[in-house]
């Protein structure tokens, strides 16, 4: 049998790997936040702007893919807490070297290794949480990290408003370092514990998600359930500052306070997504549900011409809390695999989510070249949603299912 965590243990796992999530966030769209003056401050000229900016996220998003492939591995084979102590180590360290960046690849490059450590923060943390909490309370627990986890967006611009762009990387790697502190008193999950000295379990083998085609298609249904977000997040408001344009907004649209509201609305929307998945007893319905409501959101967004600053701050909230399924669609990845794998694929999921904007950046950058960044979008959004929908469909339902076995 595996042990039984108390109440207290249970909140302190809890409460870290919500924290945890609160730091990855405000290091995860700081450079969201800080694009424009940063840029401009290492020499960039304004109509490199767009372009450079696309260069380094999409560095940080490949750090991202190829990051959770490391500390999704790691997670399954030497255990959920070392993975978080070495993720916010690295990732707290790359974004105070971030301060000290002064040309464009060197800024690129610390945003790829940023990138490697932030990818295994939330997963690792959602599954030490699943593994831990009763399974009738564990969507409480993802919900509650989520929740405040990506308050940190909030911070990112409230730290960026008061301090430079250089002191904002500063302020995050040093949160990064306190939480590290923090974290000496978490255990790790009993599930694991069960099977770590057993050499005969395949434990982290990244290949069992591929040699066998029906825990393939349920990986990859996983992986396109979430995809909508990133799209709203990475362009609908990083470039809103395009998008005003088209839109003919009265005011230039600042997209540091786009992505706070929206990350406000994506924290509200995961407690709400949360509470909604524990009345219905189904994440899948719930996230259908938000995934219809996302697409409604950016319609609206993209068709409101003559947009003024506050509008455009309610539709982020709008926007945000219509994708704030994300601890959902977590959870549901952590509950579809077995304990000897299920790490790999807490971490990796959502990091393929959060890859896949590179090449929905170029699809959508191909669009509008061809049309505008208007028609683009709803061109993308449509894509994007009918193809999360199809994926959603696919898999089954695991609210209330039992954690505690192993994939062969």
């Amino acid at each position: 049998m595996q042990d039984q965590p108390n109440n207290r243990n249970v909140a302190l796992i809890v409460i870290v790997a919500a924290l945890g999530y609160f730091v990855d966030i405000y290091d995860l769209v700081l450079f969201s936040v800080v694009r424009v003056e940063s840029l401009t401050d290492i020499g960039v000229g304004a109509d490199q702007l767009k372009a450079d900016g696309m260069f380094i996220i999409n560095c940080q998003m490949f750090g991202l893919l190829l990051g959770g492939l490391l500390w999704g591995i790691m997670g399954d084979k030497l255990g959920r807490v070392k993975v978080l102590f070495g993720s916010i180590l690295l990732y707290s360290l790359a974004n105070i070297a971030n301060g000290f960046a002064t040309t464009v690849n060197s800024y690129a490059l610390i945003r790829f290794i940023a990138g490697i450590g932030l990818a295994g923060e939330l997963g690792a943390g959602i599954t030490l949480v699943t593994e831990t909490m009763d399974k009738e309370k564990r969507g409480y627990g993802t919900m509650i990290v989520a929740g405040v986890g990506l308050l940190g967006a909030a911070a990112a611009t409230t730290v960026h408003e008061a301090y430079t762009w250089k002191t904002s990387y500063f302020v995050g790697g040093g949160m990064g370092i306190l939480l590290l502190l923090l974290r000496l008193g978490t255990f790790e999950s009993g599930m694991f514990k069960q099977i770590a000295g057993q050499e005969k379990v395949a434990k982290g083998n990244m290949l069992m998600l591929f040699n066998n085609k029906d825990r393939f298609l349920k990986y990859l249904y996983c992986i396109l359930i979430g995809i909508p977000l990133w799209f709203v997040v990475g362009v609908l408001v990083t470039l809103c500052r395009e998008f005003g344009q088209e839109l003919k907004a009265t005011e230039t649209l600042d997209a540091g306070k786009g992505i706070m509201f929206t990350y406000f609305g994506i924290a509200i929307g995961d407690v709400v997504t949360g509470l909604l998945a524990q009345v219905l007893k189904s994440r899948r319905k719930t996230v259908f549900i938000f995934h219809v409501l996302s697409a409604i959101s950016v319609v609206v967004y993209l068709s409101s011409y003559g947009l003024t600053g506050s509008s455009f701050i309610w539709l982020c909230l709008f926007m945000g809390f219509s994708v704030g399924y994300w601890a959902t669609f977590v959870t549901i990845a952590a509950e579809q695999f077995g304990t000897n794998i299920r790490a790999t694929v807490t971490t990796t999921a959502p990091n393929f989510v959060r890859g896949a904007l590179i090449p929905i950046n170029f699809l959508f950058a191909f669009l509008a070249q061809k049309y505008s960044n208007i028609t683009a979008a709803y061109i993308v959004m449509a894509i994007l949603t009918c193809i999360a929908i199809f994926a959603l469909s696919r898999l089954k339902e695991s609210f209330n299912k039992d954690l505690n076995y192993i994939e062969h």
